[in-house]
């Protein structure tokens, strides 16, 4: 290994540096000397007003004279109390809410001391500071005065200072469409950085209550219904969508209004967003197909949850697919003492490595390649690192595809989970979560059979262990690996008609990070043998997706309906005949069971696999 010498500063470099930073502390230091003495001269002017308003401007020779004693004890409280409170130790912004109540409790307290001397009547108990003729009535009035003085002027100052921070000349024009908490947020962020591409200059929200409201001087000009209006008003060019979630509807109306006033369409990231990719609310992104079907991750308490993987050995099956390197990236947050990553892709591998560990040179054990059908292989993989908790996301998932090849939904999803149980219960797995689908409510498919059938093997590995194994049931995830939203997108990108099955055919919809989540918090809340199944809103209309995907591109794209395909179903059914719905601990997550099936009942069909067509 060659060490490379840190080139030391040069003569005048180093003699530069220090005495730039001495610079910036002196001016750091001068405006606290600054600001300190400002207040304190406030207190002149608010002692005069206030023994002016006490005595109803008839202010009396010996009154007049004691003015001086108060004016240099309320200076002199002034200082020493901001001193003491960390007033001038910038502790809060200038001119922030914050320093406001700070100055609001110093001010109080100098008022409490002047009026604590002027209650001293006796000439030789304060004779030289405050002579009896002034009341308690002075006091109070210049604490008024001087809080409107001091805070009036650090409004004023911050004004001045936002006034020329405010983003350049070139910055485009923007609507935003909310008055609520992030918007504010965003405005306010935006007239902060003179950098910053867009300038807002009108507000629009449904709530008529806010009509005559200003957020940073911005004013509401509207509702949804007067895009156009106050853009042909503003100048604007942009709009953007500052609303938490906004409802597909929404975004949907706000898409169409933005295209007839030919402005730009622009959304700020969720709050999932900024804390899973580190996005700022002004990391403006353009619309997106989750935008338009509306799908919004649910609360879910993940860290509360969680607390079983900190410390613990975890291995995730199918780790380089869409749920499985979602769910690797959420867990190696959680701080596991041990990630195992294991796929029989080593090209996915390669890719949840480099998005977790940051290169994908494959050479380490964090990563290990291996098929579910091979008994001996995961057996040897749990015996040599022994996992204690499971997740278990290895599975073939497209449903026409089985149709087709019923045996190699039996080999993956039935055997290869066997596989996956038996050898986590030789080690003593104390937490094994299934990843299953709502296609194994009343199955119709063979994949929803395979799958179905893996619930029942997981339940009896809970009843023939007592440990926590269990089964995750969730619907379409958006931007899963082959699933319908990137496959319209790319018939569209192609200019290729869009297959619809059926007009009515609906479906349930979640994210991948809420998908992830539901898995993560399964092992924490979950009973063993239980079937977990996150409440996905109501489903939607696979025809109302695709017509807003052409909207959204601008193209004029067929729609083509094909017909159910064998296996299909018109609605999805999250919840089978029979099962149960109880929700002990969230309440959007349901907890149902279905009935053990020990691997001796299945060994007569092992060779079978048509079962799937009729089991």
């Amino acid at each position: 290994m060659v060490s490379i010498p840190t080139p030391r500063p040069s003569g005048l470099a180093s003699r530069l540096r220090p005495v730039r930073v001495a610079t910036i502390a002196t001016l750091t230091s001068h405006r606290a000397v600054v600001v300190a003495v400002a207040d304190a001269l406030a207190w002149l002017p608010a002692v005069a007003a206030g023994a002016l308003l006490a005595t109803d401007l008839h202010l009396t020779v010996p009154e007049a004279s004691s003015l001086l004693g108060l004016t240099v004890l309320a200076a002199a409280s002034q200082l020493t109390v901001g001193a003491a409170t960390g007033l001038y130790r910038r502790r809060h912004p200038r001119g922030s809410l914050d320093e406001a109540r700070l100055l609001l409790g110093v001010v109080l307290l100098v008022g409490a001391v002047l009026a604590a001397a002027t209650l001293v009547t006796s000439p030789d108990a304060l004779p030289s500071l405050v002579p009896s003729p002034l009341g308690v009535g002075t006091p109070l009035a210049a604490t008024v005065v001087a809080f409107l003085l001091t805070g009036g002027a650090r409004a004023a100052a911050r004004g001045l200072r936002e006034r020329a921070e405010r983003p350049a000349a070139g910055a485009a024009r923007t609507v935003v469409f909310g008055a609520g908490q992030a918007s504010a947020s965003f405005v306010a962020t935006m007239l902060r950085d003179r950098r910053s591409p867009w300038l807002p200059v009108a507000l629009l929200d449904d709530d008529e209550r806010l009509r005559r409201l200003s957020v940073r001087s911005v004013p509401v000009l509207g509702t949804r219904h007067d895009v156009a209006e106050v853009a042909r008003r503003t100048g604007a060019s942009v709009l953007v969508i500052a609303v938490a979630s906004p409802p597909a509807e929404l975004v949907q109306h706000l898409r169409v209004e933005a295209a007839r006033a030919g402005l730009s369409l622009l959304v700020i990231p969720t709050v999932t967003e900024m804390l899973r990719d580190g996005q700022r609310v002004s990391d403006l992104r353009q619309v997106t197909a989750e935008d338009i079907i509306g799908r919004r991750p649910l609360d879910l308490d993940l860290e509360a949850a969680a607390s079983y993987l900190r410390g613990a050995r975890v291995l995730v099956t199918g780790a380089g697919g869409s749920i499985g390197s979602e769910l690797c990236r959420q867990i190696a947050a959680l701080a596991p003492a041990e990630l195992i990553m294991l796929d029989r892709d080593e090209t996915a591998l390669q890719g949840v490595q480099v998005s977790i560990a940051g290169h994908g040179l494959l050479d380490t054990d964090d990563v290990v390649l291996a098929d579910i059908r091979d008994a001996a292989a995961i057996e040897a993989v749990f015996v040599a690192r022994r996992p204690e908790v499971v997740f278990h996301a290895a599975a073939l998932k497209h449903l026409p595809m089985l149709e087709q090849y019923p045996a190699e939904g039996w080999k993956t999803n039935v055997l290869g989970t066997l596989n996956v149980l038996r050898a986590a219960q030789a080690v003593g797995v104390e937490t094994f979560v299934n990843v299953s689908t709502d296609k194994a409510a009343n199955a119709s498919s063979a994949l929803g059979r395979s799958k179905r059938l893996a619930e029942r093997l997981t339940a009896d590995a809970a009843r023939a262990t007592g440990s926590r194994y269990l089964s995750v049931r969730f619907g379409n995830v958006l931007g899963s690996r082959g699933s319908m939203l990137p496959l319209f997108q790319g018939l569209i990108e192609a200019g290729r008609p869009l297959t619809v099955t059926d007009p009515e055919a609906t479906r349930y919809f979640m994210t991948i990070p809420e998908a992830c989540h539901l898995v993560v918090q399964a092992g924490g809340i979950g009973r063993p043998g239980e079937v977990l199944i996150l409440d996905m809103g109501e489903p939607v209309k696979i025809l109302d997706i695709a017509r807003r995907l052409i909207d959204l591109s601008g193209r004029d794209v067929e729609i083509v309906f094909t017909g159910l395909r064998p296996g299909e179903k018109l609605h999805e059914e999250l919840v089978g005949d029979g099962e149960h719905d109880e929700r002990p601990t969230h309440p959007s997550i349901s907890h149902t069971t279905v009935p053990p099936l020990s691997p001796a009942e299945l060994e007569p069909a092992l060779y079978a696999p048509t079962v799937l067509r009729v089991a």
